[in-house]
This record gives structure tokens, C-alpha cells and sequence, in this order.
């Protein structure tokens, strides 16, 4: 008998993603929910290293923010402010804005950030824009602590609409993720795309009632301006914190536009996804 013959044949394997959105797919995405957590971990830590003043930007962001508006939109320009008063009014549409804006940019730019770690290391691509986008909750909850604390200063209190704080946390977590989905698929394909991210997100914090109520717009107009997705989280957020007009029908304009958002983004991914390894 010859060595040849006496020799194991090597089994070649070859690791492929599950296809659309089967149940494989998902069940897959939850094996690896570790590595999103220590992916979105090491993105907080990452972003805050070797800062002089550490986690206290995540309350300096929004809260500058507010100075600023409140001398231009609220002094100078006397903008309402649903009767109360505008630097609360202000600080309520930035804590959730800089939620959603941090998540679309940081997902929006993650595949090309991680190009090593994709070439190199089979895992569903997903959780490098999902740890993206979790990655900012930490700073959301550092900063809604100083505007819980803000409302107490104001006198304002706080009521019962504060259980609602899960789903318009949610609406402003899955319209981050459906926005920075898409751009983060986009970019690996057309590496121009990182420049139109700040432009997107500084228009977008302007068409999104922040400085300004939703309420200066009469119906059907108010609700057909849900189709800004964080729209209905902010004018949410408002009616939850500061008990402003309640939002009706602009929030299910926003969290329809969300969903759709998040399963044409999910869909497109899933299609580029064999192609990242590649092109990346």
C-alpha cells in the first residue's frame, strides 16, 4: 500500500450565510449576540478613550446644543415652544435626536471601519451596524438622566407617559439602524457616501422639529410630517416628558415609515452581504 493511498483526504468546508430573512438566518444572528455586545462595547470604549473629560460628552453634545438654540430659536427668534419653556423644550428633541443621529453615522461607516475584520473572520456582517447603533445607548442614558433632572428644575414633574419611553426608544433605535443599514451597504459600494453622511444628518436635524413644534403645522399636514421617522420620536418624547399636545397620528406615520425603513434597508443588506468581503 502506498503512502497516497494510506493518506486522509483533506474536507474542504465552506461557510455561507443563510439566505433572506429565514428563521436560519435569525437564529444565527442570536448565536452571535456576544459578539454584538463586545462589538458595541468596544465602540463605547473606543470612543472615549484617551478623552480629557470621558463619558461627559455625551451630556455635553445635546446640552451645548440646547444653549445654542435656546439663544437663537427661543431668545432672539421667539420660537414657540408648545408653552413650555424652551430650553426644556429643546433639551426633549436633542436627547433622542443624538441617539439617531450618532447610530446613523456610526452604522453608516462601521463595514468599512471593520474592512479587516470582515476579510478575515466569517459572522453575520449585521452585527457590526447593529453594535453600531446600540453602542449609543449608553450615551442616551447618561444624557436622559440630565434631562429627567431638567424637568424637576423646571417644575414640570413627571407622570405616567414615561412608560412609553420603550417604544419611542425603540422608534429611534430601529429608524437608526433602518437609515444607517442602507448607507453602511451603500458605502461599501460607492466610498463617497461617507462624505453625504454629515450633510444627511445636518439637513436631517433640520427638517425634524427640534428647534421648532411640530404643532405650527395644522392637519393633515402635521401628520403627513411623520413621514420624517424622527419626527414622531421627538413630538413623543415631548408629550412624554413635558406634557405637550399629544402627537396622534404623527407617530404612526413615523413608526410605519420606521418599519419600512428598517425592512427595505434589512433586505438590500441581505443582498450586498456575499459581495462585502470582496469589495470592502
Amino acid at each position: 500500500m502506498t503512502l497516497a493511498e494510506t493518506t486522509t483526504p483533506l474536507i474542504e468546508s465552506v461557510i455561507e450565510p443563510s439566505d433572506g430573512m429565514s428563521w436560519a438566518f435569525f437564529r444565527e444572528l442570536w448565536d452571535y449576540r456576544e459578539l454584538t455586545y463586545f462589538l458595541a462595547w468596544r465602540e463605547v470604549k473606543v470612543r472615549y478613550k484617551q478623552t480629557a473629560i470621558g463619558a461627559a460628552w455625551a451630556v455635553l453634545q445635546p446640552l451645548l446644543n440646547m444653549l445654542v438654540f435656546s439663544l437663537f430659536f427661543g431668545r432672539l427668534a421667539k420660537v414657540p415652544s408648545d408653552g413650555v419653556p424652551y430650553p426644556i423644550f429643546a433639551m426633549a428633541g436633542l436627547v433622542p435626536w443624538t441617539l439617531f443621529s450618532n447610530g446613523l453615522s456610526g452604522a453608516g461607516n462601521s463595514l468599512v471601519a471593520n474592512a479587516n475584520l470582515i476579510k478575515k473572520v466569517y459572522f453575520p456582517r449585521l452585527a457590526i451596524p447593529i453594535s453600531a447603533v446600540l453602542s449609543g445607548v449608553v450615551d442616551f442614558v447618561i444624557a436622559f438622566v440630565l434631562l429627567l433632572i431638567m424637568t424637576l428644575f423646571y417644575g414640570l414633574g413627571w407622570s405616567w407617559h414615561l412608560l412609553f419611553l420603550p417604544v419611542f426608544l425603540l422608534m429611534a433605535i430601529v429608524a437608526s439602524l433602518g437609515v444607517g443599514l442602507w448607507l453602511s451597504a451603500l458605502n461599501v459600494e460607492y466610498r463617497d457616501v461617507r462624505y453625504v453622511i454629515p450633510f444627511l444628518t445636518q439637513f436631517w436635524m433640520l427638517a425634524t422639529p427640534i428647534a421648532y413644534p411640530s404643532s405650527l403645522l395644522k392637519e393633515p399636514w402635521r401628520s403627513l410630517y411623520g413621514l420624517n421617522p424622527m419626527a414622531g420620536v421627538v413630538e413623543g418624547f415631548r408629550w412624554m416628558l413635558l406634557g405637550t399636545p399629544a402627537p396622534g397620528g404623527l407617530v404612526w406615520v413615523s413608526s410605519a415609515v420606521s418599519a419600512a425603513l428598517l425592512s427595505t434597508a434589512f433586505l438590500y443588506f441581505r443582498r450586498m452581504e456575499e459581495n462585502f468581503a470582496d469589495v470592502v
